[in-house]
């Protein structure tokens, strides 16, 4: 196995996986476990085991492609393979240029400087190890805004796909190669021969991943390989509390001035004091369940850490989340924010309670929003007044996306009693991964990772489809 990482943190992240799957599941040494508790170095882990770590650096590359020479990617995959004929190619262009988000703010910025962005065609770099290597299948993901992308009036998607389909066409490379050409198959689509464009989007909350995320995969099946249908078999999806409510309860933290369980709380509890509590801009059963929610708030409830004992298990996909070795959970703390945004918390994770949905802006009480100017257009023009979204009970959650990093304010927790955004490991369940399962960096850059992967329960069930092609 080898993967290329240019991101420095989710390339630890990765090695230390590499290093994980070295062992069988019950051979696990408890080192690994000890560094996750915070007891062990990492070099103290990769000594006690020397084997096992040089294999793991071997795997997880950190580079750039488009930045290494194309001959040492060439060579490490080579070496890789050691002549093997039956392997996958999995990847995806980095998607910032394509996300409908990222598109629509650079195009705000800088129409030109959108037109002339270089990550559209990033894709060529993948397509160079597809005309240069020949995999008998590949994988490519990305984000749905691919689409409707267009760059000068071409849209992107029907180029990549022609580029796939022929990629010795279509990269451009200097050398005469071989005619090489690929079916391209939906997962979701049973009738594979006649794919269209939108039939590459997975749904995955329609395969049982507990989050509305739409992705596009294209899988590419190199013309002398036997056809088989791939479709995915649906599943129901479980909601969100059924995946994350066995966790520790947490608070959130205090920006700005200082932080303590008491100073917390009394910042909360300070709601029945406020004009907007008070003058009638709340009608009664919100006023009553505001009321009640103030009443379980617990100023002793901690803050989480890189590693807490716990025991729980979740409602769904127990046997997936937890490893019994592990006793706790990594990577589960919290954000600290500003005391008018614990209030706006509190308040909407007791609405969307109230009413099965996050609110509007135009359903906070005048006095509790935000004075930015921003959000009294949005009130105006009715556009992204959804900026304090709770992740409400009893459904999947909505996509985690790698700006979760930067804005708690669309993951919201359910629970007004811990009044917060939601933790990396949160956000992990969310996206399947399991529990021992340990993003290192900053917690901003575990966010980043967390929220730029394929769903490994998704990538699961894609992995027992393709399997049969080899056979």
């Amino acid at each position: 196995m080898l993967s290329i990482e240019a991101d420095r943190f989710a390339h630890r992240t990765l090695e230390l996986r590499a290093f994980f799957r070295q062992f069988r599941r019950e051979n696990v040494p408890d080192e690994y476990y000890q560094y996750l508790k915070g007891e062990l170095s990492r070099d103290a882990l990769f000594t006690s085991h020397p084997r096992e770590a040089k294999a793991a650096s071997k795997e997880a590359w950190l580079g750039e492609l488009g930045n290494i020479p194309d001959t040492d990617v060439d060579n490490r995959i080579r070496g890789t393979l050691n002549g093997a004929d039956k392997w996958l190619l999995i990847g995806g262009p980095p998607c910032q240029a394509y996300s409908l988000v990222g598109r629509s703010r650079i195009r705000g910025e800088d129409p030109k400087k959108y037109e002339k962005d270089s990550r559209h065609f990033l894709y060529q770099e993948y397509l160079r190890i597809i005309a240069e290597h020949r995999p008998p299948v590949f994988i490519m993901e990305n984000v749905k805004g691919l689409l409707s992308a267009t760059v000068r009036n071409e849209p992107m998607f029907q180029r990549i796909l022609a580029d796939l389909a022929a990629p010795a066409n279509g990269f451009k490379g200097n050398k005469k190669r071989k005619r090489l050409e690929y079916r391209l198959v939906s997962v979701v689509n049973p009738n594979n021969n006649q794919a269209l464009p939108e039939d590459f989007l997975v749904r995955a909350e329609n395969f049982g991943i507990p989050q509305l995320r739409h992705r596009i995969i294209i899988v590419g099946i190199r013309s002398d390989i036997s056809e088989l249908p791939l479709a995915l078999s649906p599943s129901q999806s479980p909601s969100i509390e059924q995946v994350i409510d066995d966790l520790p309860r947490l608070r959130s933290g205090l920006s700005k001035q200082p932080d303590s369980g008491e100073a917390w709380r009394n910042t909360i509890a300070s709601i029945d004091e406020q004009k907007w509590f008070l003058n009638g801009q709340l009608d009664a059963t919100m006023r009553r369940k505001l009321a009640r929610a103030l009443d379980r708030l617990n100023s002793e409830v901690g803050r989480g850490g890189e590693y807490a004992k716990y025991t729980g298990r979740p409602d769904r996909y127990a046997e997936w989340f937890i490893d019994p070795k592990l006793g706790g959970i990594p990577n589960h703390s919290t954000r600290s924010h500003m005391a008018a945004d614990l209030q706006r918390y509190f308040f909407a994770s007791v609405y969307a309670d109230c009413n099965g949905r996050a609110p509007l802006l135009q359903n906070f009480p005048r006095d509790l929003l935000p004075q930015h100017k921003n959000v009294q257009n949005a009130l105006v023009e009715s556009r992204f007044n959804d900026r304090f979204r709770v992740q409400t009970k009893g459904r999947p959650a909505t996509t985690v996306v790698s700006h979760i990093s930067k804005d708690g304010h669309y993951f919201i927790h359910y629970d007004p009693a811990q009044c917060r955004s939601l933790t990396v490991r949160e956000a992990a369940r969310l996206q399947t991964f399991p529990d021992n399962y340990f993003f290192e960096g900053p917690r901003t850059e575990q966010y980043k990772q967390v929220g730029n992967a394929v769903p490994p329960l998704l990538a699961k069930q894609i992995a027992e489809a393709v399997i049969d092609l080899f056979t």
